[in-house]
């Protein structure tokens, strides 16, 4: 269940959001062709389902739990694209920068971190964020109903097979083929799926994590209303990571 925050709590959120904004401008991600000298590109990986709006980020492997808490801020329920930004390191060298839920075709006047909404607020520093951790180098974004169906199959799955490994002995095969069907911007051994879960009509995306293992954060974009129209989970600042050139804009 979505957590609902105090008011004292919304009161420092009121006063620290400006502190929980990206050091960059992540529509740009999504828009344009380079950023510092660096070629972009979009990869689709298709839809997900949002049948609640209590949304998830988290390792799918490591981190996705029963009591993972949602955002406490709601999204759009339905169906939506999911894109990659793929950023081009060197010849052949890609690395995903981030990935965007679109749940509208507003654009973002500003991003926010999204928030489970029992942060420490009072002692956030200038360019921290709170994020998600990652250990299997991959991260998902879910909303509860698919939680709960993922974890349904994978407690089946490990009950079959109590000795398996989950990535070894099943996703590994399903990585692998997603490279055999659409191997731009993927290794042989697959870089991203988006697997429908057995006897549903739900998907869970894995999608490998810019630099691996760490934490990184998840953003809402807000349109000119102030409403929730994307959110973009940041793997690379590309700007930090490859130096401050000047983008060459929208395209």
């Amino acid at each position: 269940m979505t957590k609902i925050p105090n008011d004292q709590w919304l009161a420092r959120y009121e006063q620290q959001k400006q502190m929980l904004e990206p050091l960059v401008d992540l529509h740009t991600y999504f828009t344009s062709k380079k950023i510092s000298g660096k070629p972009i590109n979009l990869l689709s990986l298709g839809e997900i389902t949002i049948p609640t709006g209590e949304i998830i980020v988290r390792d799918p492997l490591v981190y996705l739990e029963r009591n993972s808490a949602p955002y406490f801020q709601k999204v759009p329920t339905g169906t939506f694209p999911l894109t990659v930004c793929v950023v081009t390191v060197e010849e052949d060298h890609y690395r995903y920068a981030a990935a965007k839920v679109e749940f509208t075709n507003k654009k973002p006047q500003k991003f926010t971190e999204a928030l489970i909404g029992d942060e420490d607020l009072e002692n956030l520093g200038e360019g921290e964020y709170f994020g998600f951790n990652v250990d299997a180098g991959l991260a998902t974004v879910v909303d509860v109903k698919t939680r709960d169906a993922y974890l349904d199959f994978y407690d089946s799955w490990k009950k079959e097979n109590p000795d398996g490994n989950i990535y070894d002995d099943y996703f590994a095969d399903v990585f692998a083929q997603s490279y055999k069907d659409h191997p731009k911007y993927q290794r042989s051994a697959g870089d991203y799926i988006n697997w429908t879960i057995p006897g549903t009509d739900l998907s869970i995306p894995m999608i490998q994590t810019g630099f691996g293992d760490g934490a990184y954060p998840v953003y809402f974009g807000l349109d000119e209303n102030d409403q929730i129209c994307q959110l973009v989970i940041q793997f690379i600042c590309i700007e930090l990571a490859f130096g401050e050139d000047d983008n060459e804009d929208e395209s």
